[in-house]
Formats: structure tokens, C-alpha cells, sequence
């Protein structure tokens, strides 16, 4: 039986974690991106500009980790997106939508009570490293 491997990816290029956890894990051929908010890597606040500018934002942090993976954007298969109000969900859609392509990856979007820094979106992703046969 061969073993499985678990590698922590880590790049400065987004915000380091504001807890103890990860940026992304590695496992095997599966990367799991921790949750990204709108932060700016370098004074880790949040960018100007509402949830549309938090999601962008959010999304080139997600970027620069699924980049330091070796993977990218066309590789992720699940996203999840947090937003603080669900009547944000078309704006941030607009911005989703300027990162993934088709085939897209499977997605839930949740309201919820709260997110880290009093953020205004959060989103976290499942990608794949290595090559796929998209059918």
C-alpha cells in the first residue's frame, strides 16, 4: 500500500492565516484552499470598494495559492462562497464569473451570521493538481 502524501502549501503572495490552519493542504492529487477573504497579503486589510472588490480580491489570493500548488483556476472542482448578505450573491457572482470557465466546479453559497474581520465575503475551493481529462 503506498502512502499518502499531505503537503502544506504555503505563498506569500496571499494573506498568511489569521488562525492556526493553513493556506492550502495537499493530499495526494487534491488541494483544499482554506477559506479567502478580501485582505490585502501585505497590511492584511481589507480592500476598498464592497463585496464586489472582497470578492475579487478574495479570489486573486485563491490564485496566487492555487499557482503556488501548481494548479489553477481551471482545476478547481468545488468551491464554497460565504457571504455576510445573501443579496450580495449577483454582485458576486459578476466577479466569480470573470475567474472560472466551463466546465465549472460544483458551488454552494451560504449567508451566514458573521465572517473573519467582519469580512464580506469568503470563499474556499477543492482543486485538482495534475492533469484532467474534463468529459
Amino acid at each position: 500500500m503506498s502512502k499518502i502524501v499531505r503537503k502544506v502549501i504555503n505563498t506569500a503572495k496571499a494573506p498568511s492565516a489569521i488562525g492556526p490552519y493553513s493556506q492550502a493542504v495537499q493530499v495526494n492529487e487534491t488541494l483544499y484552499v482554506s477559506g479567502q477573504l478580501g485582505l490585502d497579503a501585505k497590511s492584511m486589510e481589507f480592500v476598498d470598494g464592497g463585496v464586489q472588490a472582497q470578492a475579487k480580491r478574495a479570489l486573486e489570493n485563491m490564485g496566487h495559492i492555487l499557482e503556488s500548488a501548481g494548479t489553477g483556476f481551471d482545476k478547481v472542482v468545488k468551491t464554497t462562497v460565504l457571504l455576510k448578505d445573501i443579496e450580495d450573491f449577483a454582485k458576486v457572482n459578476e466577479v466569480y464569473a470573470t475567474f472560472f470557465t466551463a466546465p465549472y466546479p460544483a458551488r454552494a453559497a451560504y449567508q451566514c451570521a458573521n465572517l473573519p474581520k467582519y469580512g464580506l465575503v469568503e470563499i474556499e475551493a477543492i482543486a485538482i493538481v495534475g492533469d484532467v481529462d474534463n468529459q
